[in-house]
């Protein structure tokens, strides 16, 4: 079954799905949509030029799905356009493999999540997909190492100085600085490994004489009593990161911006365990897989609707410098 993909938004990352794609043989790219000509044929250019059938290039997204009528879409677009795009496919029946975040407004996360109920619907996070966030997962579900009580989490980045004069530091098309970019990973991570509604949130930002937040740290508590830390620098010479998962009985170690490693200790034991993982996957070969019924979806809307809560709150304590509680509407995820 060869699956017909659009991808909406061919900007730097798209090039990362169009190769991920490439390696899909069920996968076939049939459309390019972007609001600018030039980058339509760069992207074309440097992704299809050597395609015996290259995907057809449209500026008009509507004329785009009437002509081509793919089956799925992958939207690269920037933050804030993010609702729009995607219900727009979902309109049109497609399958949606969205960029993240998934949105910049909770209300719109369950609208969409709503929306979204009949097609499969993925969000591109790394973390979810590795062998060894899976494996932090069935840690936490088999209470392997005990309770979990506390996460803390950390990411630098030279953020500041790399999207100087992008989209990304545009708050009408970000939705938010580097606590909406990069450290949504971070953020991902959590919410997707606890997996459980925020109840608290208490965080502090600064810009950096910027129009976003470049640096910025958040206070978490779950509704099931985990708490969490999680820093965000944008603002750093050096790129790294670091994620810890404290236990009753146990400590992990894992690389919580895109899940490279895992080591873990048990209770009585001083030596570090670092288990045999396998292959990791990613966002674009989960989105065919589950669109052709291999596997489940892995990053889904409801991932999406905790952490769009938990950054709405984020955004709100920052500005307001007082501790807030996430609105809740779980009807729809």
């Amino acid at each position: 079954m060869s699956i017909r993909i659009a991808i909406i938004g061919c900007g730097g990352f798209a090039g990362v799905h169009a190769r991920r794609l490439a390696e899909l043989p069920e996968a076939q790219v049939v459309a390019l949509q972007d609001a600018s000509q030039d980058q339509l044929e760069k992207f074309s250019h440097n992704w299809y030029s050597s395609a015996p059938n290259p995907p057809a290039m449209f500026l008009d997204r509507e004329q785009m799905y009437r002509v081509t009528q793919p089956d799925a879409v992958v939207i690269c677009t920037p933050h804030t356009l993010h609702f729009e795009h995607g219900m727009q496919a979902l309109e049109f029946g497609c399958h949606v493999l969205m960029e993240k975040p998934m949105v910049t407004d909770s209300k719109q996360a369950r609208q969409l999540a709503e929306a979204a109920k009949d097609r499969v619907f993925v969000i591109g996070y790394n973390t979810p997909c590795t062998a060894a966030f899976g494996h932090l997962k069935r840690i936490i579900a088999a209470n392997e190492l005990g309770e979990l009580q506390m996460v803390t989490g950390w990411i630098s980045q030279d953020w500041k100085r790399m999207t100087t004069g992008s989209w990304r530091q545009d708050p009408s098309l970000s939705g938010g600085g580097q606590m909406y970019d990069s450290g949504a990973h971070m953020f991902n991570s959590l919410v997707w490994s606890v997996d459980c509604p925020v109840q608290t949130v208490f965080a502090m930002a600064d810009h950096r004489e910027t129009p976003v937040d470049i640096n910025g740290c958040a206070l978490i508590k779950f509704e099931n009593d985990v708490l969490a830390s999680i820093t965000i620098s944008g603002d750093c010479a050096h790129d790294a990161t670091g994620m810890n998962y404290i236990f009753s009985d146990g400590l992990v170690e894992i690389d919580g911006w895109s899940g490279t490693y895992i080591r873990y200790k048990r209770r009585g034991e001083n030596d570090w365990i670092v288990p045999d993982l396998g292959e990791s996957s990613n966002p674009d070969k989960n989105f065919v897989n589950a669109i052709l019924g291999r596997e489940q979806p892995l990053a889904v809307p409801r991932h999406g609707v905790l952490q769009s809560q938990l950054m709405d709150a984020i955004y709100a304590s920052v500005k307001t410098g007082a501790a807030v509680s996430p609105s809740r509407d779980f009807e729809t995820v």
